[in-house]
């Protein structure tokens, strides 16, 4: 079979031609992204409270927002850190699949209900919504030689 290639270079040369032609049309009509999402989507309010340290954030900010913003549309779980410079960081998490521009909508919906139960220093110092999307940031690769 692979005689005739050899005897018959120009067929060989022509079918090589259509099969990167095809390629190249195959290319051209494939999905560019093939990869489905890993990671899901995030939501991330952060919060000031000057003169605070961690545990008066946690005991006067923290649950109110999260008691609002609990129970949000697709929402998975989420978790709270707060730190002794007077800033706290919400970050919900949402189901795979989940529009993330909604998702920060809903969020900040939910974050603006809470405003009123928040101490006036919060809320002079602004209360921050923004949508995240957690991706690989490096993969590194080992091999043997």
């Amino acid at each position: 079979m692979f005689k005739k290639f050899i005897e018959r270079p120009v067929m060989a040369t022509v079918i090589s031609i259509i099969l990167v032609m095809l390629g190249i049309l195959g290319l051209f009509k494939l999905p560019l992204e093939q990869f489905p999402d890993i990671a899901p989507p995030a939501v991330q309010v952060i919060a000031f409270y000057p003169g605070a340290n961690a545990e008066t954030i946690l005991r006067s900010v923290a649950p109110s927002l999260e008691e609002s913003i609990n129970g949000v549309e697709n929402m998975s779980y989420m978790s709270s850190t707060a730190s002794n410079d007077g800033s706290l960081v919400i970050t919900v998490y949402f189901k795979l699949g989940t529009n993330p521009d909604q998702a920060a909508v809903n969020v900040q919906n939910r974050v603006s209900q809470a405003t009123s139960q928040l101490p006036s220093e919060v809320v002079q110092a602004g209360i921050s919504t923004s949508k995240q999307q957690n991706s690989l940031l490096m993969v590194i690769d080992l091999y043997a030689e």
